[in-house]
């Protein structure tokens, strides 16, 4: 339809200045518009997943962060294992016996030789090998 005149008509009622097929009337204009706002919104909007697609990628998501929560206790056990130096001064010759290298004849040395001043005196006192001492040298103190 064409615009109308605000009183001037030809004589079917529409403007004799407006271009047949180009005008729209206000309301029919809005009506358009939604609908092609909502044309080019579906085409946005993500495809429908299937509900095994959704079980799928929720079974692989929960797998992972199982995998991640293991690794998270295992750091934790062995982080808790790990109390720190052995006191070469109070520690028991099976407790001695947990540091690389060191047998149960040089545990009982050890224990036999006390009271330590330091930690050196071990290979100062020739209870073990400088190349022993070297392995345990930063698990061990003297207190």
């Amino acid at each position: 339809m064409g615009q109308r005149c605000g009183g001037r008509r030809g004589g079917n009622g529409i403007c004799p200045h407006a271009t047949p097929g180009k005008s729209i009337e206000p309301g029919m204009r809005n009506v358009s518009a939604c609908t092609l706002l909502l044309l080019i919104l579906a085409g946005c909007s993500p495809a429908s997943r299937s509900p095994d697609a959704i079980r799928e990628d929720t079974a692989k998501a929960t797998k992972e962060a199982a995998q991640d929560a293991k690794a998270v206790a295992q750091g934790v056990v062995e982080g808790l294992k790990e109390k720190g130096p052995i006191d070469i001064n109070k520690a028991s010759a099976d407790d001695l016996k947990t540091l690389p290298g060191i047998d149960d004849g040089a545990a009982h040395r050890i224990v036999a030789g006390r009271p330590w001043a330091d930690s050196t005196d071990l290979v100062k006192r020739h209870v073990i090998t400088r190349a022993e001492y070297d392995r345990i040298a930063s698990r061990i103190k003297a207190q």
